[in-house]
């Protein structure tokens, strides 16, 4: 009977791991010799891959072990959330209007009394809509609402010559039950309308020292301006524009251009330019007007090839 062979070197060194628990059939002593090397090879492969399940695990576990020792050297800082998403403060309030933030003060909102956004303001009306970031949000236009935050900051309803959207503005001033809003859109949309009509400036000139120049335009904003381009000089001190000369918004009757008091003169502020004729008189108001946009339209009496010269003078914008 020959000796059982030794078990390859692979079982040897498998010896060292756990035990496989595992049944084998024993085989006879006629097969022993054939069948021992095939049952070490199968129980090598077997310790082979429990050593391996092993590894595996131990190494898993001592990552998980090393994870933990590191979260707990961790900042405890960083475990906090972000500072950067924080509640605003009591004093501000974040609105989402149409999609758009702003921010304003509390007392911003609250300045009329009765409108939505006061009562949002002091906490009068529930919150009923909030977006993703807890900031309360109004379904309406977000684009025109700056013009409504900016009339409740400055007091007064400021929007550009080119503005096209009043009646909008008009419609949100009512959403948000702001009546003085809504009154200051009508006066700035009657303003616009007065302005898309023609302006008419008349200078005529009578040549009685009596009557002297007359100058009317439909727009006052001319009329201002020829008023704030002269002034009485009295005893060497400026007077500004006679008072005496204005008979409305519209109109302004130069009666004479050299006061009977000794020294007292008309002069172009500016210029220093001595006013005393209607001809250097008419030439400010006819330069002004064209710079102005104003074009000239008529004038009487041309015979003396001068238009400064003529009798009357019209123009229209």
């Amino acid at each position: 009977m020959k000796p059982t062979p030794p078990p390859p070197p692979s079982a040897k060194r498998l010896c060292k791991a756990p035990t496989l628990l595992a049944v084998f059939s024993v085989p006879s002593q006629g097969q022993q010799s054939s069948a021992a090397p095939l049952l070490a090879r199968s129980l090598a492969r077997s310790l082979t891959w429990q050593c391996g399940r092993l590894r595996v695990r131990r190494t898993a576990q001592w990552n998980l072990t090393r994870m933990e020792n590191q979260v707990k050297h961790l900042n405890p800082d960083l475990l906090q959330p972000s500072k950067s998403i924080k509640r605003s403060s009591s004093s501000t309030i974040t609105l989402n209007v149409g999609g758009h933030l702003y921010a304003a003060l509390r007392q911003t909102l609250a300045k009329h009394q009765g409108s939505l956004l006061e009562e949002i303001a002091n906490g009068k009306k529930p919150v009923q809509h909030v977006d993703s970031m807890g900031n309360t949000f109004i379904d309406r236009d977000g684009h025109v609402f700056r013009h409504v935050l900016n009339f409740l900051r400055l007091g007064e309803l400021l929007l550009p010559n080119d503005f096209k959207e009043a009646g909008l503005l008009r419609r949100e001033a009512e959403f948000y039950h702001l009546g003085a809003l809504v009154q200051a859109v009508q006066e700035w949309e009657q303003q616009q309308a007065a302005r898309k009509e023609p302006a008419f400036l008349e200078v005529t000139d009578t040549h009685e020292r009596s009557q002297g120049l007359k100058v009317y335009c439909s727009d006052p904003s001319l009329i201002e301006a020829v008023k704030g381009r002269l002034v009485q000089v009295s005893k060497s001190r400026l007077d500004g524009f006679p008072k005496e000369f204005e008979v409305s918004p519209n109109t302004i009757q130069f009666r004479h251009f050299i006061k009977s008091e000794t020294g007292s003169r008309l002069i172009i502020m500016k210029d220093s330019t001595f006013v005393c004729t209607p001809e250097s008189l008419k030439l400010e108001i006819m330069m002004l007007a064209l710079r102005g946009g104003y074009r000239l339209l008529t004038s009487l009496d041309s015979s003396h090839g001068s238009a400064v010269q003529c009798e009357a003078l019209h123009f229209v914008k």
